[in-house]
Order: C-alpha cells, then structure tokens, then sequence
C-alpha cells in the first residue's frame, strides 16, 4: 500500500468528481460537494494534512456506501488517466 502524503485541495475536489460527487457548492464557512442529499464539507486550506484526508474519506466512503481505498500502480491506471500512486501519494484513492 502507498504511503499517505497531504494532497493539494484541488486535485481532492477533482478525484472526488471522479467519484460521483459534484461541485463545490459555496456554504456559509467551507465550500462543500454534494452526492445525492448528502453534503461533504471541504475545509478551505491549499493542502490538505493525512489526518485532514482520513477524516474526508472515511466520510465521502460512508456517503457513497462502499469503501474507498488506496491502489498502487497499474490497478489505478485506468480510473486515473495514467498517475500512479507510488508517485502521486494519498491522493490516489479509487472506489
């Protein structure tokens, strides 16, 4: 399994779309995405911490109903357009 490593805001929100969710939507302190009724909070700092993504993807998994987990190379090729998790860290997550 890969090493976790913080990953940019941008490149979550963007895997996140990946997964079904859609947005950001502005909210009245953090932006946040939506699937289905569901709302995911999403903090406003450049980057985000491990402890920061744990907390997000164990709350986008319990939204989406299934777990969500780290791939190492080429299992993730397809589903990322070519990035590899060895390279790429924490923000290699798929469904």
């Amino acid at each position: 399994m890969s090493r976790w490593t913080p990953c940019k805001r941008r490149e979550f929100i963007r895997r996140l779309r990946v997964l079904g969710f859609d947005g950001p939507f502005s909210g009245t302190r953090h932006q946040f995405l939506v699937k289905e009724e569901n709302r995911l909070a999403i903090p406003s700092n450049e980057e985000f911490s491990v402890p920061q993504l744990r907390m997000m993807l164990r709350e986008a998994a319990s939204i989406l109903g299934r777990e969500i987990s780290l791939r190492n190379g080429r299992d993730c090729e397809h589903w990322w357009g070519g990035m590899v998790a060895e390279t790429r860290g924490a923000c290699d997550f798929i469904a």
